[in-house]
């Protein structure tokens, strides 16, 4: 885990209470700009999520960097988070961290089975990501 990814999960469980948490990651969702329609595409598109997700990686002077989108404001708060977590990371770093970051903050816990593995998607795609450019 980098110092960033720590400082970002210490920022929120800052927040005592688990549902305040996840209030917070989706509303700091919110004030994200939308994916351009032009990203909106199936070549973007986690597959595996029930709602529209779209993921776009890109890998900038040897750093992993994400943009995204949600249909529903809650999927997109927390594909937003785990966007931020992995945020500037090299994909070694990427792929040497195994923590669930949802899991760390107690947030997956009232989610459905059907939100919890369309997460786990995104967090594959991340790591899929990652393991293209290990070499880059």
């Amino acid at each position: 885990m980098t110092a960033g990814q720590r400082q970002l999960l210490d920022d929120y469980l800052f927040i005592e209470n688990a549902q305040e948490r996840l209030a917070a990651v989706v509303d700091r969702a919110r004030r994200l700009p939308p994916l351009p329609a032009e990203l909106r595409t199936d070549a973007n598109r986690v597959q595996g999520c029930v709602s529209q997700v779209w993921l776009v990686p890109e890998l900038r002077d040897g750093r992993g960097h994400f943009r995204c989108d949600a249909e529903g404001p809650l999927v997109k708060g927390l594909v937003a988070f785990l966007a931020a977590y992995h945020e500037g990371a090299t994909p070694a770093e990427i792929m040497a961290d195994e923590t669930d970051p949802l899991v760390e903050l107690d947030l997956l816990q009232n989610l459905s089975p059907t939100r919890r593995n369309g997460l786990a998607a995104v967090r594959a795609t991340i790591r899929d990501f990652a393991e293209r450019h290990l070499d880059a």
